[in-house]
């Protein structure tokens, strides 16, 4: 099934294979389309030049063929797919620690059109406090609007393009399950413990340093990457 190809072993591995292989003498991988350095790891996603599909995902030829696949900017993999009107819309789950920059990634990288869940979003939109103040009397209300949202890219349902899922999600089994539930693709933004605490430092919006400072411990306290498999 297309929807949970991308959850593979055959796929993870073949992808730190091409990773490796592709790093130029810089140490770089540079992107396939625009030609420019890929800064970030987790920027960085294979595009198959033939489309994957249903019919196809099985072919090891086309799925799994090193030649068929491009390692691309996020950005550039959203243009190929909207310049070739490409059918099958791609789900992304990108999470990691508060202060790490994961809505920042989806600003930088969605299109008009796109659906992004963002429990931030939904209460202030919910509340209409400012960002961060959270009345716990709406906390049942902010989230049952997120789990429809869920529901619907779960379900394809809407005329969105593309659908970003962002959250911190620190543990393996939580992610594992939204992955195979949503059939989406994971974005791991790694930012260190130590710079998202800088971030923290750095930041004039409202947060109070030491609750924002222990949710960052707390996170990195239950993080795990994925289970080897």
């Amino acid at each position: 099934m297309l929807s949970g190809f991308y959850q593979s072993k055959a796929w993870v591995n073949l992808m730190a294979v091409i990773r490796m292989e592709r790093v130029n003498s810089d140490g770089q991988i540079i992107c396939e389309h625009c030609g420019k350095p890929i800064v970030h790891k987790y920027d960085c996603i294979g595009h198959h030049k033939i489309e994957l599909n249903e019919a196809n995902v099985n072919n090891a030829d086309i799925a799994l063929n090193p030649d068929n696949i491009m390692l691309v900017h996020h950005r550039c993999h959203n243009k190929i797919h909207n310049k070739l009107g490409y059918s099958n819309r791609q789900v992304f789950l990108v999470y990691g620690s508060p202060l790490s920059g994961k809505t920042t990634f989806v600003e930088d990288n969605k299109n008009d059109g796109d659906l992004v869940v963002d429990v931030d979003n939904i209460w202030q939109c919910v509340s209409g406090c400012a960002r961060y103040t959270k009345p716990n009397r709406l906390k049942s209300c902010v989230f049952s609007v997120r789990d429809h949202m869920l529901d619907m890219v779960r379900m394809r349902q809407g005329k969105w393009l593309n659908a970003w899922v962002i959250g911190g999600y620190p543990l393996v089994s939580e992610r594992e399950r939204l992955l195979k539930f949503l059939g989406a693709r994971e974005v791991f933004v790694d930012t260190s413990r130590e710079n998202c605490v800088r971030r923290l430092r750095e930041c004039s919006d409202g947060r109070n340093f030491e609750e924002w400072e222990k949710y960052i411990s707390d996170w990195w306290e239950k993080f795990s990457y994925f289970l080897p498999r």
